[in-house]
């Protein structure tokens, strides 16, 4: 046993006094022990393990820091309650005991769906109710990993959207891939999972869990109960979900495999890929799906509360194609191609027109402020399909909106006027939407602050992650070490100075010392005029730290935001 791990770390009195680094590596060790008992069927141990985990100071320490960091740090619950200072944080690691705890009702809002009709119930925990769901979501979450299905992608830490797309580029491109596909569409997942089925089988503190589910939600300053369903909006809610929905690729795999008879193979040809509560089963007929692998889902899920929406689970013919995680997916003339499917782009677009008509008299700068994140976001998640003449027709669109725009400023100017204001060559491309900037490059030529054009960005291979490849593992650490390196220096790929610092730095942040990939994300560090070093890359939280001890403003130094 690691004595110096189990040790009782020396509290610290204040907020900036604490050690995270030593925090991060307590947690994670402590996760991969918990793994490791699982993997060995020693459940007795991984119980304790998980109790030293939810009990510990640097356990406590994180999870106050991971929800006061995250997007939600400004968005509290019933009790207005938000931890916006060192000291209010340092206290609420306090209020994280198990003894005497009592969780706050939810509070209700609603969100609009994708499809923009209907509204979603989203509950909001209280910081402290975050705070305690993220602790035991770290001593849930290794052995969630452990016992998840392999071709689950996710709500699962180091899998992303491109996984499951590649997984169904594997499963279906080969002449001999099975042509028929079923897609499953849960009906309402979240809010309807048995509270008796999770609290028999998740491997968690029973009492706990409890409270977590029964604690109700106020609307309109009346209390509801929850008697079902696990909240949208909560931190432990999609590991609870997945580990709900895990074992439905198991008994998929046990009753349909590949066997002979009478001296002739027989391949259902059945793979199952699963990204959160959005599933689709291929086989080698359509009998097949609708008579033996249907009947099979339907009593899964019946166990635990969960029903199939009739009108929106389908079987559908490979040549016909259909839609997966935003992606179109379908064979012509026995190819496989995927490509962003056509509502995925008419979002895009009127997300885009949406911001140029909203903002009729912003300068041009400020608009492709507003427009650049979304084109660079929306192009990043396509860059690995066949996007490239869709990315050209994204650009005219976005080009004929932009065009409309700059005319209705200018009416009694003409179309060149207006061309020669708003509209310059940068580089090759002659209509780059841009504003010429006060400064210089080098050779004296002017910068601009230019458009995102989708059209720019390279198609590229995802490379999928191996399925059975498990965070908490110790025998995969240095794959995934390898994995994070690689993506990080092809996100960076054609930013050359960025490039040198992330591999003069080693991957690593000039502060802190831990490793910079895409889920941290990164920032140059600009010196000041009065310190005199080299520029570098840090963490975001430690450039803020940075400056908070240099007493400089983040702008005043030029950081970049990966």
């Amino acid at each position: 046993m690691n004595r110096q791990l189990c040790a009782t770390p020396g509290i610290a009195k204040n907020w900036s006094e604490i050690d995270f680094k030593m925090a991060e590596r307590y947690v994670k060790k402590l996760q991969m022990r918990i793994a490791k008992a699982v993997s060995e069927g020693r459940h007795g141990k991984a119980k304790s393990l998980q109790w030293i985990l939810t009990h510990s100071f640097y356990g406590k320490v994180l999870a106050v820091k991971r929800v006061t960091e995250n997007k939600g740090k400004r968005t509290s619950g019933v009790d207005r309650e938000l931890w916006d200072t060192p000291n209010a944080k340092m206290k609420a690691v306090g209020k994280l005991r198990r003894r005497g705890y009592r969780p706050m009702p939810l509070r209700r809002i609603y969100i609009p769906k994708k499809n923009g009709k209907r509204k979603r119930p989203l509950g909001i925990p209280t910081m402290t109710d975050r705070a305690m769901q993220t602790l035991h979501k770290f001593a849930l979450e290794p052995i969630a990993e452990t016992l998840a299905d392999q071709s689950s992608y996710g709500f699962r830490p180091k899998r992303c959207v491109q996984d499951a797309i590649e997984h169904c580029f594997t499963a279906l491109s080969r002449k001999e891939s099975p042509k028929w596909i079923l897609e499953g569409d849960i009906k309402g997942c979240f809010d309807n999972i048995s509270h008796d089925w999770m609290l028999e089988h998740v491997p968690i503190d029973k009492e706990i869990l409890r409270k977590f589910l029964k604690s109700g939600f106020m609307e309109n300053r009346e209390l509801f109960p929850t008697d079902e369903g696990t909240p949208q909006g909560g931190t432990i809610s999609p590991i609870l979900a997945n580990m709900v929905l895990d074992g439905l690729e198991g008994v998929l795999k046990k009753q349909f495999h590949r066997y002979r008879k009478g001296g002739k193979l027989h391949n259902p040809k059945v793979n199952f890929i699963r990204y959160a509560d959005d599933f689709i089963v291929t086989g080698a007929s359509k009998e097949l799906l609708e008579q033996a692998v249907l009947p099979i889902i339907r009593a899964f899920m019946e166990e635990r509360g969960l029903s199939l929406s009739e009108e929106k689970t389908v079987i559908t013919h490979i040549e016909e194609g259909f839609d997966f995680l935003g992606c179109n997916v379908r064979k012509y003339r026995g190819k496989l191609l995927i490509k962003p499917s056509k509502q995925n782009v008419t979002s895009l677009l009127a997300k885009v027109r949406g911001i140029i008509r909203q903002h009729k008299s912003k300068k041009q700068s400020d608009l492709i402020y507003m427009l650049n994140p979304v084109m660079r976001g929306w192009v990043n998640n396509q860059r690995f399909n066949v996007s490239a003449k869709i990315f050209h027709d994204i650009d005219f669109q976005i080009w004929q909106a932009l065009w409309r725009w700059a005319l209705r400023r200018h009416k009694h100017k003409g179309k060149k006027w207006v061309a020669k204001r708003y509209f310059h060559q940068v580089g090759t491309r002659e209509w780059t939407f841009s504003v010429p900037l006060k400064e210089k490059d080098r050779e004296g030529n002017p910068i601009f602050q230019s458009l995102f054009y989708a059209s720019d960005t390279p198609i590229v291979r995802f490379k999928r992650i191996r399925i059975s490849a498990n965070p908490f593992a110790q025998a995969d650490q240095f794959y995934f070490e390898e994995r994070e390196t690689d993506k990080m220096c092809a996100s960076l790929k054609g930013r050359k100075n960025m490039l040198w610092m992330f591999n003069r730095q080693k991957g690593c942040c000039k502060v802190c010392g831990e490793r910079m990939t895409q889920d941290t994300g990164c920032k140059v560090h600009f010196p000041t005029k009065n310190v005199h070093t080299q520029k570098s890359l840090v963490h975001p939280e430690c450039h803020k730290s940075l400056h908070s001890l240099l007493s400089v403003q983040p702008a005043s130094c030029g950081s970049m935001t990966l």
